[in-house]
């Protein structure tokens, strides 16, 4: 069994961004013209009349400010309103790949490694643009990496998901080292005419390099000290959209064919599950919530963040203990958490204990306690 470390991180940030003015004022404009067209209807309480959205409510409700985006005019135009992304030909790399190797390139740079030194890519994200073959395969093949790759989705938390199943194979000996790699257009399944959703995700791409401790050269190293990972299924956050809406045409277009979720009931049920694992996870390993000087987690909402750690310390957290991310990104499903530790952990002492987690559909919770080296 050989020991594990994450020895570089790696982030792809799309150019363009929007804030929550921009995106309240394509919504409102939108809302306005279909009750406009559906004055009648409304009346005669056959439509129920689009509600308006506002800016300072979604930062008061959400924590987010503003989201860096793949497509920024497809998503603002009130006639769209969603990303436009060209298909791309069979001989072109996808987008997703062109993301992945973006920010798996940086996270070779930051470990001090070349693609020879690579065994194993895992792609692991919410939403994949093609079942096959694998954009983890198409990633592998642009980086020129030999060895093997998958692709797997456990939605926000794939990331966690994924260092596990690359930890256990550098463990057992089967890679030297495994690139995670989690490219997220989530934009791509945003109803972007929800305005209880339409402000929630952003776009990026994110890569660890999970590696064995005793070739790791990288100054950016933490050792990987144990990972844990729970499951129970809800149908709270779903998204239906999949090649058997073809053989139910009356279903085809239906809202659910999108992101949809009962955000009150995911808060209520999510945050006591992930303390708890959390909590236990550490107690497992010896170690205490208050020995953790930096929680990693994922980036949905400011207020689960902070009562997820409150729950744990028993006290109010601060920024440095919990950094956060989404007020910029907004949530970027499985990157999030990544984002995060990937912005805020060169200030980190050697030795220090950390917690990189994520939570989300399924309902999916994963917890990665990690040493500074």
């Amino acid at each position: 069994m050989h020991n594990v470390v994450i020895s570089g991180t790696g982030l792809y940030t799309p150019a363009q961004s929007i804030s929550n003015e921009e995106l309240v004022e394509s919504f409102n404009t939108w809302s306005q013209q279909f009750n406009r067209d559906n004055a009648a209807a409304i009346e005669r309480g056959e439509v129920e009349a689009a509600p308006l959205s506002d800016a300072a409510f979604i930062e008061k409700a959400s924590g987010i400010k503003s989201r860096f985006v793949m497509d920024k005019a497809g998503i603002l135009d009130p006639q769209r309103m969603k990303p436009r992304l060209p298909e791309r030909s069979n001989d072109e790399p996808s987008v997703l790949c062109e993301m992945g190797v973006a920010a798996a390139r940086q996270a070779l740079e930051r470990a001090g490694r070349t693609a020879a030194d690579v065994d194993a890519v895992i792609v692991a994200c919410s939403n994949l643009q093609r079942p096959y073959p694998a954009i983890a395969i198409e990633i592998q093949n642009a980086l020129g990496i030999e060895g093997f790759a998958f692709d797997m989705n456990v939605a926000c938390s794939s990331a966690t998901f994924g260092i596990q199943a690359a930890a256990n194979s550098v463990q057992l000996g089967q890679a030297r080292s495994v690139l995670v790699v989690s490219p997220e257009i989530c934009t791509g399944h945003l109803n972007f005419r929800d305005r209880d959703s339409h402000f929630i995700f952003g776009d990026a791409a994110t890569a660890v390099l999970v590696e064995r401790a005793d070739l790791a050269t990288s100054r950016h190293q933490f050792d990987v000290v144990s990972t844990k990972l729970a499951t129970v299924f809800s149908n709270n956050i779903r998204n239906n959209f999949g090649f058997l809406n073809r053989a139910a045409e009356e279903a085809a277009t239906a809202p659910d064919k999108l992101f949809v979720q009962e955000g009150r009931k995911v808060f209520r049920e999510v945050c006591p599950m992930v303390a708890e694992l959390i909590g236990k996870h550490l107690g497992e390993n010896g170690l205490q919530p208050s020995d953790v000087k930096r929680f990693w987690l994922h980036q949905a909402n400011l207020s689960m963040n902070h009562l997820i750690v409150k729950k744990l310390l028993g006290r109010d957290v601060s920024e440095e203990e919990a950094p956060v991310i989404l007020n910029r990104y907004a949530n970027t499903s499985s990157a999030g958490s990544v984002i995060a530790f990937h912005l805020h952990q060169d200030d980190l002492a050697e030795g220090s204990v950390a917690v990189l987690s994520s939570f989300g559909a399924g309902y999916s919770i994963g917890s990665v306690i990690l040493r500074k080296h």
